[in-house]
């Protein structure tokens, strides 16, 4: 449907506003700088791609690829301040684990290293160290990695807020796709492998300011066992993004954004359990913007479609995955939501943070 003068007025002042260079107008950091949303977006391409740009780092993926001699390595890195630390379904540190894993996963690889390295606060209870490495290496033996280096530093009490960490890690790209948000077009399919924002809201209630009371744990599981029997399944795959920080609505606008297409999403399709619903209501958020840890999307070949979503939902952790729209031409580099009342609207990346510290 052709858009009507007025809408496409809007619609050419939105490509002005997103053609600008990106620059950082803050004085200050702020926490919307972490946030996966716009902030984000613009603190990393002003400061860090301008940086140290170059061919292997702009295409701002979960994991960047890496030519060694004859072989394809994937290399990411992620650092983890969630709080509380401990929460229902997980802690930080198989949060590291899989949050590190997940990131190779999406990026095509198998993983196979991790190196670790801890921020601890002086004060910080060896039991609960103790607890977080031994989850680590529990996490680290579900996904059939290994942690072979790491790192530790001590900071004063009050200057750490008890443990942080980092996870780098490696993997093996032994397939022959060649997975780019660039090269999602026209036709294609976009499936979520889950019901989405389940580790978000259980991080959000954990920390017991809100009087709201829910049976939620943290989705976090590794989803390489997932994206192989995706990949197995057909070569359609265009790209895939673990949808963390910013949620599924930030990985949307980041393809729409780098392929130049509209992507059209359903409201029905997209899963979300009844709880995380309503406790997203009454915080006042969409799910759509609410982190995962064990949730990935991927861009499909509309063609292979109903082969991929078979092949993820044989698997455990993808039982539940949904066609949730279809890619368009146009408008470019817009994320349009059919909603539930039957309506349109524009579904574009957060300014702020609404739900900050949660991986």
């Amino acid at each position: 449907m052709k858009p009507s003068d007025r809408e496409q007025r809007v619609l050419d002042r939105v490509e002005r506003i997103r053609g600008r260079r990106p620059v950082v107008r803050e004085k200050l950091i702020t926490l919307a700088h972490g946030a996966g949303g716009k902030a984000t977006q613009t603190l990393i391409e002003a400061i860090f791609l301008e940086a140290f740009r170059n061919p292997l780092l702009e295409p701002l993926g979960d994991a960047a690829e890496l030519a060694v001699g004859t072989s394809r390595l994937a290399l990411t890195t992620d650092s983890f301040v969630v709080t509380p630390l401990f929460f229902p379904g997980g802690d930080i540190g198989d949060l590291a684990v899989n949050g590190t894993v997940n990131d190779l996963a999406v990026a095509g690889a198998r993983p196979l290293y991790l190196a670790a390295g801890f921020i601890l606060e002086e004060g910080f209870p060896v039991a609960d160290l103790t607890r977080i490495a031994g989850s680590m290496r529990e996490a680290a033996d579900a996904a059939g990695v290994r942690v072979v280096t790491g790192d530790t530093k001590v900071v004063q009490r009050g200057k750490g807020d008890g443990c942080y960490i980092n996870i780098t890690g490696v993997g093996v790209i032994e397939h022959q796709a060649r997975l780019d948000l660039a090269a999602v077009r026209p036709g294609d399919a976009v499936i979520v492998s889950g019901p989405i924002g389940e580790h978000g809201v259980t991080i959000m209630l954990a920390r017991g300011d809100l009087d709201i009371e829910a049976d939620l744990v943290s989705d976090t599981a590794p989803v390489h066992g997932l994206v192989a029997e995706l990949l197995g399944s057909t070569d359609g795959v265009r790209a895939m993004r673990d949808a963390t920080r910013g949620g599924v609505a930030t990985i949307l606008n980041e393809a729409a954004r780098a392929a130049k297409v509209a992507v059209v999403v359903d409201e029905d399709a997209i899963p979300v359990r009844p709880e995380v619903r309503g406790a997203a209501e009454l915080l006042g958020i969409d799910p759509l913007y609410v982190a995962c840890e064990g949730r990935f999307v991927s861009f499909v070949d509309g063609a292979e479609a109903d082969r991929a979503l078979a092949a993820l939902r044989r698997h455990p952790l993808g039982a539940q995955s949904a066609v949730i729209g279809r890619i368009a031409a146009d408008p470019p580099g817009l994320v349009l939501l059919n909603t539930a009342f039957g309506g349109t609207r524009i579904c574009d990346l957060l300014v702020g943070d609404p739900l900050p510290r949660i991986c």
